[in-house]
């Protein structure tokens, strides 16, 4: 079972918070990990366990226990990427904070009550601002599915569409990117009740279309997925599965072009070809960068 790490960042450390999470890094002082079990437990995170980050708390001075009615600014939660190196490269500016874990962002929210995270979660936090950041390490993920629950839209609202994996951890994460989804889907279609695929241009009720990534995200960085730039609304009546998969593409005029690999069967070379020439909707400069990405990644 994955491992749970949660990690305190102080008021004054919110510009290194913003660089490693724009990083996908974290890092340690040695002197923060030359306590009784701290690098040990650095250490011991592997790839797929998660780090749970929270920044600005309460004053840490308190007794066990202080924190499980506290609020945080904002909690965010990372999975491991790359296990524990060292490295002197510059990444942050006060510090080479050489000690250091790799992280992939899998969501964030703001102002988060303890009762979401749970107290036992919140101890950790509150342990680790008393041990200058070092990973606190709590046993098993309940902490961050209660967090993922607690965060989560009910399941099948629009967005829910998601891939189901086995294991505990990939249920964790397929709740935070549920999550991001439906973030997304609100900025993008706000309350219209129906919306036009970018693709086709047919328009339909909101819940036939997605808000979907153009540049992948699994291939794309904290900052790509959250960029508008990089979403466009493709229903669910073949478009979102046909430019997901790289059937259909979109040409560096603005156009869609047909992919080779959609002639698998007539059938869905037909549905391809229906879109074929077809000027997609708000194609422009700022979005040209991701759709060239698909092109060279994803239809060819």
């Amino acid at each position: 079972m994955p491992k749970s790490a949660y990690i305190y960042v102080p008021s004054p450390s919110r510009e290194n918070l913003e660089i490693g999470l724009d990083q996908g890094l974290w890092g340690w002082r040695r002197s923060a990990l030359d306590r009784a079990g701290a690098r040990q437990a650095v250490q011991s995170l592997g790839e797929g366990d998660f780090l749970v980050l929270g920044h600005r708390g309460p004053n840490s001075r308190v007794a066990p226990g202080g924190w499980a009615n506290a609020t945080l600014q904002r909690v965010i939660i990372t999975q491991v990427s790359r296990p524990y190196f060292t490295d002197r490269a510059p990444v942050w500016p006060d510090d080479d904070y050489p000690e250091r874990i790799g992280i992939d962002v899998l969501e964030e929210e703001q102002d988060v009550h303890g009762t979401a995270l749970g107290a036992d979660a919140m101890e950790a936090l509150r342990l680790s601002a008393n041990k200058q950041g070092a990973a606190v390490l709590q046993a098993g993920i309940a902490a961050v599915a209660q967090l993922a629950d607690a965060l989560s839209p009910a399941p099948g609202l629009p967005g829910d569409g998601t891939v189901d994996h086995e294991g505990a951890d990939s249920a964790v994460a397929q709740v935070l990117v549920r999550r991001e989804q439906a973030k997304l889907r609100k900025n993008l279609l706000g309350g219209a009740t129906e919306a036009a695929c970018a693709l086709c241009g047919r328009v339909l009720p909101v819940r036939f279309i997605r808000a979907a990534h153009i540049k992948r995200r699994s291939a794309a960085s904290r900052p790509e997925r959250l960029m508008m730039a990089n979403i466009m609304p493709a229903c669910l009546i073949g478009c979102d599965e046909l430019f997901e998969h790289g059937y259909v593409y979109v040409a560096d005029n603005g156009t869609i072009a047909v992919s080779p690999k959609s002639n698998t069967t007539p059938d869905l070379a037909v549905a391809a070809k229906a879109l074929e020439g077809r000027t997609v909707a708000d194609y422009g400069p700022h979005r040209a960068p991701f759709y060239t990405w698909h092109r060279a990644h994803i239809a060819n």
